[in-house]
């Protein structure tokens, strides 16, 4: 298990009403691979500790580690993440941390990509780290989001499929989508996924990040579709207790 290390917030920078990223150095950083998560943990006055894992955001090869946090109702940490810290403050952290969800751009395969709501943090790792590097891989992301206002990371992800990166963006709005926008709200079904998606016969590696139940439906879609079981990989969460 990784030690513990004190990293400085140097920036913050919100993606959503209820959600921000971290920016943080992290003296002695060993570097991470794009999909790992880390630890935080709070300390408080009296001694009582609090600790959960965030994805990591930012690209493998970055000089600065990123966290984005959402905050969840009654969340001791993401309030405290979302709403309190600032520029300067110290805060704990352990990792990288995970090995399975994790992409590299040696990998020779396509990459799908599909996120359900902050299940976007990590594979926002994986689009970072695949627009700094050489590859020629196309990489594809379905992104499931609630409304327009929900959407982490919006002006990045536009600005990355206007460049030539070799990404594509679809989107999926589940209770409201743009005023302009050819389909009303929707969840993803096999259509959509069909549509939004790397052929199967291509036979990319799927990552798919999202809550519990948006994840297990995406993957039985896309086994229902051809996709190679194997190829498939996946990060679940959901409420603390």
């Amino acid at each position: 298990m990784s030690s513990w290390r004190v990293a400085t917030v140097v920036g913050i920078r919100e993606e959503t009403a209820t959600a921000r990223t971290l920016i943080l150095q992290v003296p002695q950083w060993p570097g991470h691979r794009a999909g790992q998560h880390v630890d935080i943990r709070l300390t408080a006055p009296d001694g009582y500790t609090a600790t959960r894992s965030y994805s990591i955001a930012s690209a493998a090869m970055a000089d600065e580690l990123e966290v984005t946090v959402e905050q969840v109702a009654d969340g001791e940490v993401s309030s405290f993440l979302t709403e309190s810290v600032a520029a300067g403050v110290p805060i704990e952290i352990r990792g990288p941390l995970g090995g399975w969800f994790v992409w590299s751009p040696e990998q020779a395969e396509p990459v799908q990509l599909v996120a359900g709501g902050s299940g976007i943090v990590p594979l926002m790792a994986m689009v970072r780290t695949h627009a700094s590097s050489t590859t020629g891989r196309p990489m594809r992301l379905l992104y499931s989001v609630r409304e327009p206002d929900s959407v982490f990371y919006r002006d990045e992800l536009r600005e990355r499929t206007t460049s030539q990166t070799g990404l594509s963006v679809n989107y999926v709005f589940t209770r409201e989508a743009p005023a302009d926008w050819p389909t009303p709200p929707h969840r993803i079904d096999a259509t959509q996924l069909t549509a939004g998606t790397i052929p199967a016969s291509e036979r990319p590696t799927c990552y798919v990040c999202g809550p519990t139940g948006f994840v297990e439906t995406v993957a039985n879609l896309l086994v229902a579709g051809g996709h190679d079981q194997s190829r498939i990989r996946t990060e679940r969460f959901g409420p603390t207790g």
